[in-house]
């Protein structure tokens, strides 16, 4: 009997061994998030395919209704990517040219990019060095006349820190609008984000919560602004072949809308998972001294949707993970004002030295809700053999 017991455990070792070594780990592995709710998901669009309601049908009021309790705010505009949502917030509010947005250079480059769309100029302020969100210290001073808005990101799903730049913006009388594109659920001082104003929301498919396409939504608690990003999504128009300005065709999908009213419910549950995913790694990786684990700042609730590290010999590091079948991402390995399409407002290296040494060093970890234990401690049994071969 002993005999037959030793060889099981023998047996299922080199099952382990097996698998282990055949490891393939995705960054997101979004096939995994549908095969477990894939009964509620199915149902959600069969749904819409047997009423063939499929724009701005009776999903896209539940999900919007539904979004606004979980962001405690009055109103939710869905629209048809996070972008759009940055871009229609801004016009809602009458951004336009030769107005003057603050933001930052560490982010993807729709946030700035939005600015130039209205043919206002985006203006960039460094991040902060442990939160990589945007360094209040640093807003006053890039603060003219021609100023009109800060907008602030909530990096990697960590909120700013928003109460000195409430300040800056009640003093110099500036909007606030919220980047909430990467923090579903995140808080800031137990509140749940957008903070102090209006925020924007991406629905990408990799997002905490993310639909099975495009889509984004605006959160807002004025009315004014509401009724304004309405007609903006929809061609100006309230009412059909009514048409009071000049608008988008900016609206989320209703299939979309289903998708996304299904996952709303399991957010929390998501987000639980990623916060177990995300210390599980500190702990792994806290004795690796070459590598600097994200910080989550006193102030606010980390959403984790990006697990990001700052690497010494970064890029060799995920040639390294990627040959061991370990898919990573590096956001953002160009600074927006370092890009090609920004030439034109004279910044250089050196100017924001924060978010450019950032640029080199950040490597983002698989981390999804989905993501086993194994899998973690395989990444960074990875990484410890890596820095232990120099």
């Amino acid at each position: 009997m002993m005999y037959i017991k030793i060889n099981e455990i023998f047996i299922v070792k080199l099952v382990i061994c097996a698998i282990i070594k055949n490891m393939k780990i995705e960054f997101v592995d979004l096939k995994r998030q549908y095969n477990t709710h894939k009964k509620e998901i199915d149902a959600a669009m069969q749904e819409i395919l047997n009423t063939a309601s499929f724009v701005q049908g009776q999903k896209n009021n539940d999900f919007e209704k539904a979004f606004s309790v979980f962001c405690k705010r009055k109103y939710t505009i869905g629209v048809n990517s996070g972008t759009d949502a940055l871009l229609l917030l801004l016009r809602a509010h009458g951004i336009g040219p030769g107005d003057e947005v603050i933001t930052i250079p560490f982010t993807y480059i729709a946030t700035a990019m939005v600015a130039s769309c209205l043919d206002a100029k985006p203006v960039f302020v460094d991040v902060n060095n442990q939160s990589y969100t945007m360094d209040p210290n640093k807003i006053e001073e890039k603060i003219t006349k021609k100023t009109k808005a800060i907008i602030p990101v909530h990096l990697y799903g960590q909120s700013a820190d928003m109460d000195p730049i409430r300040k800056l913006a009640r003093k110099y009388k500036l909007l606030i609008i919220e980047d909430c594109a990467q923090s579903h659920g995140a808080k800031y001082k137990g509140k749940t984000l957008p903070y102090t104003s209006d925020g924007a929301f991406s629905f990408y498919p990799g997002k905490n919560l993310g639909a099975y396409g495009d889509g984004g939504a605006i959160v807002t608690d004025a009315k004014r602004i509401d009724y304004k990003l309405r007609l903006l999504q929809n061609d100006g128009s309230i009412q059909k072949y009514t048409h009071l300005s000049i608008g988008y065709k900016s609206r989320l999908d209703t299939l979309q809308a289903a998708v996304l009213l299904v996952k709303l419910k399991h957010l929390n549950e998501f987000t639980k998972k990623r916060k177990a995913a995300a210390k599980m790694y500190n702990q792994l990786l806290n004795d690796i001294k070459q590598i600097t684990t994200p910080k989550e700042m006193r102030y606010g609730s980390h959403v984790y949707h990006v697990y990001a590290v700052q690497a010494e010999q970064r890029d060799k590091l995920q040639k390294y993970l990627a040959q061991h079948g370990i898919s990573t991402v590096i956001h953002y390995p160009i600074p927006v004002h370092l890009q090609k399409v920004y030439k034109n407002l004279e910044y250089k290296k050196g100017d924001f030295p924060v978010s450019e040494a950032l640029s080199k060093s950040v490597l983002s970890l698989p981390i999804f809700p989905e993501i086993k234990d194994i899998e973690i401690q395989f990444i960074c049994e990875k990484i410890k053999k890596f820095y232990a071969s120099f």
